[in-house]
């Protein structure tokens, strides 16, 4: 948790719902630069050396691999063309870089003219975990709300307070309701999620509901359970008709409706687990 000096505790600080994404782009800049220098990134993008010259690393030519991997030009190298970025090509290269940073384990000294470390091995889960950490310190000061998941994808961070239920393991090990639970919660807050893909997210966290309807009636009284689908089928999400009630914020009801829907399946298949362990 990032703390608050006074006058952001006051109110008086003029970045105190976040920095702008011109900010955010120089903090950035500094880090990476930080962790080129340190070696992160030479055994994917290769290093100079005062002797040799260029030394190719495994990508001979980051710019080309960002145009196939990216299909966008002018995003390398990072420092010179960062001030230029906007959000989809700032996201986009994180992502990118994900894929390629490793953290130097060995390597030899190169002392003459000051050349520096020669690194010859490197540890790329623990590369990504700690660039993932850096670039979450990052975008934490974004006015917007976003975060590298571990799995280098950028998606919306969760509403203040819901934080550990995407944290939290589902007590079970039916494939239907992990792989559906997995996919809704990663469309829902994949970066540049559109309202029918929130409201199809919420639709598939109901369907995994419908799917364990025959055990959700045995935990709830019968107008509980006749509740629990009646807001996703009379408020637009599962059905389309005259009778829909749409007259409502859909972003706020679909946030609602989502974290809602994802918090029951959680209560449910571990009072499930809870009951079958007895």
């Amino acid at each position: 948790m990032i703390r608050q000096y006074y006058s952001q505790r006051k109110g008086t600080n003029p970045n105190v719902k976040g920095l702008p994404l011109s900010d955010v782009l120089d903090l950035f800049v500094r880090v990476f630069t930080q962790l080129q220098a340190d070696g992160y990134f030479d055994e994917a993008f290769g290093y100079v050396c005062v002797d040799a010259g260029k030394v190719d690393g495994k990508v001979r030519d980051p710019e080309l691999e960002m145009l196939f991997a990216i299909r966008k030009k002018k995003l390398w190298p990072v420092p010179e063309k960062a001030a230029s970025y906007q959000e989809d090509d700032f996201f986009d290269v994180l992502e990118f870089l994900y894929q390629y940073v490793s953290k130097p384990i060995e390597g030899t000294m190169h002392s003459y003219g000051g050349c520096g470390m020669h690194w010859e091995t490197f540890n790329q889960v623990v590369g990504r975990k700690e660039f993932r950490e850096k670039v979450n310190g990052v975008l934490a000061h974004y006015k917007h709300r976003y975060e590298l998941s571990p799995d280098g994808e950028v998606l919306h961070r969760p509403e203040a307070g819901f934080e550990p239920i995407f944290d939290a393991d589902l007590p079970t090990s039916d494939k239907n309701v992990l792989s559906r639970v997995t996919a809704a919660t990663l469309q829902y807050r994949r970066h540049g999620s559109t309202l029918d893909d929130r409201r199809q997210a919420v639709r598939d966290l109901v369907d995994v509901l419908e799917y364990l309807r025959p055990k959700v009636k045995a935990l709830l009284t019968s107008a509980d359970e006749k509740d629990l689908f009646n807001i996703a089928n009379n408020f637009g999400v599962r059905h389309h008709n005259e009778k829909q009630r749409t007259a409502y914020d859909t972003s706020i009801w679909l946030s609602w409706m989502f974290y809602f829907y994802l918090s029951t399946i959680h209560v449910v298949l571990r009072k499930i687990d809870h009951d079958a362990t007895k």
